[in-house]
């Protein structure tokens, strides 16, 4: 990763900003089109922390297009194509160059489409206290970590405000949010992007264990997937040689800064405090080495 300060946050002067997120800031390029830049921001349990790792925001960007791509043929997605630093002025194309794409504006659905492969995480804590993920209910006896037998289960969320989290939804309450339709689409969807990213992505020694989606709706009401696809930052990727059912895998995604982040005091509210530079570069290495092998 080229960057040496990472970029924190972008300034675009030549078009309005519309929305400064976790890790993406966006601006509108016209009624139709969306400006999408991929900053090096981080963050965990849901606050942004004040330090970026630099370069991250250029590799999700060639995550996200290899599996908007890879799996355009399950359903269209958001982008359109056209060079970023078309639509920015001169002095601004280093803020875009390969970490933005410029998407459709398209309506999101007001849920997160997760898909569960594996019982990990806010999942096995579920599972241990209920036998249930999500209001799903699975085999007694499966151990941390233990891929679902039968197959991914869906198991949407709600889409916090800022500074609030997330909370899971069971699939009644999503037909609810979206009509009884739309639900099962997205749920059938989500389940088949996951399904084949998951088995190729075990080719190249990942296990994808779960993922987030995020999908959108244009004026016909087609359906697109929407803003990242597959990456360090929306899944957890564990190496397939490290897995074993029992434990929680090392993983190259953010669970790294997590870990380190449950042995300091505190309370997972903002300010969050800054990663030391040991913490930083094992960070970068590993989002670095979930591009190097997917795209190999």
């Amino acid at each position: 990763m080229n960057d040496q300060t990472g970029l924190f946050e972008t300034n675009i002067q030549s078009l309005p900003l519309l929305h400064r997120g976790k890790v993406r800031d966006i601006y509108a390029v016209d009624e139709n089109k969306l400006l999408i830049i991929q900053t090096d921001r981080l963050s965990a349990f849901d606050v942004v922390l004040p330090t970026p790792v630099p370069g991250k925001g250029r590799l999700l960007t060639a995550v996200s297009g290899f599996w908007f791509a890879k799996l355009a043929h399950i359903i269209p997605h958001h982008l359109t194509g056209i060079p970023p630093e078309s639509i920015v002025a001169n002095g601004e194309r280093g803020q875009v160059a390969e970490r933005a794409f410029v998407a459709m504006r398209l309506k999101p659905l007001p849920i997160e489409a997760i898909v569960r492969g594996y019982v990990a995480g806010s999942g096995w804590k579920d599972y241990t206290a209920t036998g249930m993920v999500c209001g799903i209910p699975l085999p007694s006896g499966l151990q941390e970590a233990a891929k679902i037998p039968g197959g991914a289960i869906f198991t949407p969320s709600t889409k916090a405000g800022h500074g609030a989290h997330d909370e899971n939804i069971p699939f009644a309450q999503a037909e609810k949010l979206l009509g009884r339709e739309l639900a099962v689409q997205v749920r059938e969807k989500a389940i088949a992007l996951y399904t084949e990213a998951a088995d190729y992505a075990l080719t190249k020694g990942i296990i994808i264990a779960d993922t987030k989606f995020e999908f959108g709706q244009d004026e016909a009401g087609r359906l697109y997937l929407i803003d990242e696809a597959l990456t360090p930052d929306s899944s957890r990727f564990w190496p397939a040689d490290q897995y074993r059912p029992g434990s929680n895998p090392p993983s190259y995604d953010k669970q790294f800064v997590r870990d380190w982040l449950e042995t300091r005091d505190w309370n997972k509210k903002a300010p969050a405090p800054a990663l030391p530079p040991d913490v930083l570069a094992k960070t970068a290495e590993k989002y670095e080495e979930a591009l190097r092998r997917l795209l190999s």
